[in-house]
């Protein structure tokens, strides 16, 4: 496979371009509030371009738990637009109720809500349902109308299909998202993709047809001074552990997605070979049902206490839980990177993780930790003996782990966000330009009684109107349709988890 082919010039991402301070720019994201790393990346990259001078508008579904662990800095000049930040309602995913599904809405109405009229340019981090309707509108619009997009791909939507819905609706339903995500990249109003990973890249390539000169790498970073092992807590360890055991540790929402089955028969077959660890599960689920669900699996554990469920944390405790831990478990395959892991590694604990997704970027195998294939039962837990067993070893990783990850920072990530959209903004400008000179000179050429009247402007913009809504109708039509079929399963799904919930014996 080639390498990324970025044709961004080499810029300095130690620092800001200058070029967009006071540039409007409608952030539209899937997630904006919950906790999960999406979030946490949106929020960086936010922040730092309304630090620096650029107007930011975030567009975001309605986050249904209430629950909202962070609070965006202002604009510098919030009076240049109507609304730093808009909700839109949705329907509520009940796997994972911090996620919505948007309810149809139009482009112009999210212009007219945010700046009053068309952004410079469009952010779309994890477009889903949101980001797919703003580029399936954007594409209804005359070419000179369309505002460049810059999309950047955090979640592997077909992924989850596969694993969440039963067969055959997964593997359909995997193939249409890739289909439509291909269809939606290639048009020529989005500019840029970025991707994670190289496992996302050879998705966007192979399965959905992206072409090749629209992707970028975009990395994560982390906060070095925050997950630092400075924070290690001789007395959180023992509580965790009061008879020395090692710690085990794994930070996610409890979800089938995240590999939890695959984790508890891993913990099964260290408990049958004898090792003595305590295992450290940090989050949870809004769906009160989905998370216990996750704790079953574990039950067979329950009774020897060697499993530890802490719910939710942030902050300064989640940043001393990271640093008290031994080792670090990941066992999704579903990641596009995984920003548990850097946080991890920041903290100075070595990693083991099956080699799938974006872990397989990050970890150093034999460095920085171990990369077991995806289907390996006895090699993960073989990798985690060798570790528990040799403190020397542990520590050699972790030291490793932090140099690495102090080279990854928030800083450098979101200036080359920025650079990539100053660099867009000024390519577009200079389309507009010659776009205007071309059809001057054509003007000053003379036209035929046909032009003249397809040059006016009032009537271009009439049959431009008409063709426009007879589009936009007809794909909300099909957005509509696609949604009411997605609606369906999961209403199935949320009457399964009520009844589930209001019956447990029976349903045992």
């Amino acid at each position: 496979m080639s390498k990324a082919s970025s044709k961004m010039p080499a810029y300095d991402f130690g620092t800001f371009p200058g070029a967009l301070h006071g540039r409007r720019i409608l952030f539209c994201v899937e997630s904006f509030g919950p906790i999960n790393g999406v979030s946490r990346t949106n929020l960086n990259v936010v922040n730092h371009l309304r630090t620096h001078g650029a107007l930011v508008a975030v567009v975001a579904p309605y986050n249904h738990t209430k629950v909202n662990t962070f609070q965006a800095v202002d604009n510098i000049d919030p009076s240049s637009m109507r609304n730093q930040e808009v909700r839109l309602t949705g329907y509520p995913v009940p796997f994972n109720p911090e996620l919505s599904i948007v309810y149809p809405i139009r482009l112009s109405q999210l212009y007219e809500r945010t700046f009053g009229e068309p952004p410079d340019l469009i952010y779309l981090g994890s477009p889903a349902s949101l980001g797919f309707q703003v580029m399936l509108q954007l594409q209804q619009e005359p070419e000179k109308a369309q505002v460049p997009v810059i999309c950047n791909f955090q979640t592997d939507l077909a992924g989850y299909c596969e694993i969440l819905f039963p067969r055959p609706l997964g593997s359909i339903a995997s193939w249409t998202f890739a289909k439509v995500e291909g269809y939606l990249f290639r048009h020529p109003s989005v500019k840029t993709v970025f991707y994670p990973s190289t496992f996302v890249r050879k998705y966007l390539e192979q399965k959905a047809g992206v072409q090749e000169h629209k992707f970028d790498v975009l990395r994560r970073g982390v906060n070095t001074e925050g997950f630092n092992p400075s924070k290690r807590s001789d007395a959180l360890r023992r509580h965790w552990a009061p008879n020395g055991e090692v710690i085990l540790f794994t930070c996610s929402r409890l979800a089938g997605e995240k590999g939890f089955g695959f984790l508890a028969n891993v913990v099964l077959k260290l408990d049958q070979r004898g090792l003595d660890f305590k295992l450290v599960v940090v989050g949870g689920n809004r769906n009160a049902v989905v998370e216990q669900e996750t704790k079953d699996l574990f039950k067979p554990l329950f009774g020897k206490g060697k499993i530890i469920f802490t719910g939710f944390k942030v902050g300064e405790e989640l940043m001393t839980y990271y640093a008290s831990a031994d080792i670090f478990l990941h066992c999704s395959i579903t990641e596009t990177f995984g920003l548990v892991v850097l946080e991890s590694m920041a903290s100075g604990v070595p990693v083991i993780a099956r080699d799938e997704g974006g872990p397989s970027d990050i970890i150093d195998h034999g460095s920085t930790g171990y990369l077991v294939p995806p289907t390996d039962l006895e090699g993960f837990v073989d990798q985690i003996l060798i570790l528990s067993n040799d403190n020397h070893l542990r520590k050699r990783l972790g030291s490793s782990c932090r140099a690495q990850a102090t080279e990854a920072t928030w800083e450098h990530i979101s200036n080359k966000v920025a650079w990539k959209m100053a660099d867009v903004i000024e390519q577009r400008e200079s389309e507009q330009a010659n776009h205007q000179l071309t059809a001057a000179q054509a003007t000053k050429a003379g036209t035929s009684l046909w032009a003249w009247l397809f040059l006016s402007t009032a009537l271009k913009k009439a049959i431009a109107s008409r063709i426009v809504d007879a589009k936009l109708v007809w794909g909300l039509f099909v957005i509509l349709g696609f949604w009411a079929g997605v609606s369906v399963y999961l209403l199935f799904t949320k009457m399964t988890h009520f009844i589930k919930y209001r019956n447990p014996k029976e349903s045992s």
